[in-house]
């Protein structure tokens, strides 16, 4: 997950299809998209978690902060729900890091301003400080522990997808010897299934047959029309789709830097003075159960970290 991919318009559209949905007035439970078990609200008006300020904890923002009044959050331009993606007006961005976004920004005392960018400007907003903060599925490398500090809210974690009902799990190498993987070319994901396969032929094992696709449209009609067996992904994707849609399932999650658990992080530039007190922000939120309603709201509970780390061990070089 160190990348996202990135959504385009054909993609939006048939996500609509599979996750129809309308807004929420006022306290009335969110409207339930595709059949599956969870329910979503994808409307601009989103009904978003709150949170009262943290008088301490806003007071150790630095002051060139503090002073605008707003804290400028850049995110990558459009990722899979439950990501950051865009609502059914096709101009709001939400999702979980919208929304956790958000909670930080509540508790610090300031106005969140969520800016969209692609990947790579978002790394570049940071380095020239026109963004405060780049909340964006963004993995803990050690690469990036140079340039960037962390403080961590998500584990970074890989599912395989399949259809429902199928019986299938996958629980180590050997359970995807001689299956027909899809994912996505140039990701973690890429290697860790290679490495398995690569493992697999030495063992004296069938190969994985690897199929490669750039937009989830395309591996969810695979998927159904039995030209794949699996998907892997991004977990939260994966969870999302599933619990949304009642046609796939997770048979196996994995951690996304393989041997060391992976941790996604807000992430700031070095020593800008603002990491510290996020972390702050985040322990309060995850102290006080707005972090987890918000995790529940998208389905991703199960990524929950029960604190948040400033500048943990990333994934390795290389």
């Amino acid at each position: 997950m160190s990348k996202e991919s990135v959504v385009r318009k054909p993609l939006l559209a048939a996500l609509a299809l599979l996750l129809t949905a309308c807004g929420t007035v006022g306290a009335e439970p969110e409207p339930a998209t595709g059949g599956g078990a969870l329910n979503v609200n994808l409307s601009p008006q989103q009904n978003r978690v709150t949170a009262a300020e943290d008088d301490k904890i806003a007071s150790k923002v630095p002051e060139k902060f503090r002073t605008k009044g707003e804290l400028v959050i850049g995110g990558s331009a459009g990722t899979a729900p439950p990501l950051r993606f865009y609502a059914t007006d096709d101009k709001t961005v939400i999702g979980v890091e919208t929304d956790i976004a958000s909670l930080v920004a509540d508790t610090l005392g300031l106005k969140p301003r969520l800016e969209v960018s692609s990947w790579e400007n978002l790394f570049v907003g940071l380095d020239s400080g026109s963004f405060d903060l780049g909340l964006s599925n963004i993995t803990v490398t050690e690469a990036r522990k140079e340039k960037y500090d962390f403080a961590t809210y998500r584990l970074d974690t890989l599912a395989f997808e399949a259809k429902k009902g199928g019986g299938w799990r996958v629980k180590e190498p050997k359970d995807v010897a001689g299956k027909v993987i899809a994912v996505t070319s140039g990701t973690n994901q890429e290697k860790i299934l290679v490495d398995w396969s690569t493992k697999n032929v030495a063992a004296g094992l069938q190969a994985t047959d690897i199929k490669y696709f750039q937009n989830s449209s395309d591996y969810y009609l695979a998927l159904q029309s039995g030209r794949i067996d699996a998907y892997l992904g991004p977990n939260p994707t994966s969870a999302y789709h599933a619990a949304t849609s009642g046609q796939t399932e997770v048979i196996g999650n994995f951690s996304g830097g393989a041997s060391v658990q992976g941790k996604i992080a807000v992430t700031t530039k070095k020593d800008n003075g603002l990491i510290a007190p996020v972390q702050e922000a985040l322990n309060q939120l995850i102290a006080n159960g707005k972090y987890a309603e918000v995790l529940k709201r998208w389905g991703l509970s199960d990524e929950a970290v029960p604190t948040s780390e400033i500048n943990p061990v990333g994934l390795p070089k290389t």
